[in-house]
């Protein structure tokens, strides 16, 4: 998700002042957590109940919500150094960096490592990724493992059974053709193929990024992002032709280019469309809106064989241990027990997300399950080596829009693209 420059800049601000530490302010044998996720609330206090008949230790659990404002509250409990025991920083890697340079995460490396590394092999690697710092980082900071994820989320595609039974569709498809020729055949009887909420850059960013992973591989990506590869290249054009192609083949919901998210989530639960790109989190949206919704999950049609399909994936939630606390390996012991097989089948089942546990796969409802599936497919910009320019980036997107709605061709949104970057290019080379 996108999320808000002015809190970065303040956050790092406040934590370049830090100076000093001090105790955390929780009780002797009592863990305090703050959290920002109204949905799991309850269901944190019942683990939390559970975890005290079990050790003794009790564990407070504090619920600040909108995130925005818990995003200001850990930034001002930074500031004053009362941190709880337990906490998450909802911010982009950078941002973490800052609050382990300033003292206040604590490495957890020592502790995923041990019995074998039986910890960290028991969740997904792809959700630990988001909190694991590699040797050389771009951040400076010591390489290890700073956080746990609790839950982890992935953007697929989802289809409706009972509107691809009308069309005649026995089966989603495989390729891209085959999905092409799904949207006609949906047409034909009257279906609109595919809703998604592409009025929300990030949502469309995601969506392209899978096929120009699928199209040229990573490595090409990032060198365009690096600056040696030119998005007038070939495989840019392909890129951005597939949208020509979707527009050209009335596969397209009308106003998808205007349309949020929580309007396209209605859209698919009411069965206004047959096809949906969104992410893991719909499952309780979907299960609100329209409890019998008959669908089923599958991953972006691929155009080529030649590089895999990537799909944005990894951590959803997680939470850090504040390197300051005198409980910090009862907080470590805590978050290792929340995370177990059982406890995070009990949070999958109550909120239906995604479990950070490879091993609650089991436990957990089927459409989570599916979902599931394609974690081993997952990448996700936070752990990409380098990233594209914000302008060049927002560039793109908005071309594809313009591609969409019939306003400019992809070889015109190449060219302005390449003009932008070399813009950029050109003053970072200043």
């Amino acid at each position: 998700m996108p999320r808000g420059a002015p809190l970065a800049l303040c956050c790092a601000w406040i934590l370049m002042a830090l100076t000093g530490c001090s105790p955390s302010p929780s009780k002797s044998n009592t863990i305090l957590l703050w959290h920002w996720m109204t949905d799991r609330h309850d269901t944190l206090e019942q683990l939390a109940e559970k975890y005290k008949q079990e050790t003794g230790i009790e564990v407070t659990v504090q619920l600040f919500a909108p995130s925005e404002a818990y995003s200001q509250k850990v930034i001002a409990a930074a500031q004053g150094n009362v941190l709880p025991d337990i906490y998450g920083v909802l911010d982009k890697k950078s941002i973490v960096a800052d609050f382990i340079q300033a003292g206040l995460i604590a490495d957890l490396t020592n502790a995923m490592e041990a019995d074998g590394g039986r910890w960290k092999n028991s969740l997904f690697d792809k959700a630990l990724a988001d909190r694991r710092f590699d040797a050389g980082n771009i951040y400076g900071v010591k390489p290890g493992i700073y956080g746990v994820p609790i839950d982890v989320t992935s953007q697929q595609m989802l289809y409706n059974r009972k509107l691809l039974a009308k069309a005649g569709i026995t089966a989603p498809p495989k390729t891209w053709d085959e999905w092409i020729r799904d949207c006609q055949a949906l047409r034909r009887v009257g279906i609109t193929p595919f809703v998604s909420g592409w009025g929300e850059l990030w949502l469309l960013d995601c969506f392209a990024s899978n096929y120009a992973f699928n199209i040229m591989g990573e490595a090409k990506v990032f060198a365009t992002y690096r600056g040696e590869v030119k998005y007038t290249d070939p495989d840019w054009i392909r890129v951005l032709g597939l949208f020509e192609e979707l527009r050209g083949k009335n596969a397209l919901m009308e106003g998808i280019v205007t349309k949020g998210n929580k309007y396209a989530e209605q859209d698919f639960a009411l069965e206004r469309a047959a096809f949906t790109f969104n992410g893991s989190w719909c499952v309780n949206v979907y299960k609100d809106m329209n409890p019998k919704l008959d669908y089923g999950v599958m991953l972006p049609p691929p155009l080529d064989t030649a590089f895999p399909l990537k799909i944005w994936g990894g951590a959803g939630s997680s939470f850090v241990v504040n390197s300051t606390s005198p409980h910090k390996d009862k907080a470590t012991a805590f978050l290792k027990w929340l995370t177990a097989k059982e406890q995070q089948a009990v949070l999958s089942k109550n909120t239906n997300n995604l479990p950070a546990n490879r091993e609650a796969m089991a436990l957990i409802p089927p459409i989570l399950e599916e979902f599931a599936k394609g974690m081993e497919n997952s990448t996700h910009p936070n752990t990409w080596p380098v990233h594209e320019d914000p302008l060049v980036a927002e560039t793109l997107d908005k071309g594809i829009q313009n591609i969409i709605i019939g306003e400019k061709t992809p070889g015109q949104v190449a060219a302005d693209v390449q003009r932008v970057k070399d813009r950029q290019m050109s003053k970072g080379s200043r």
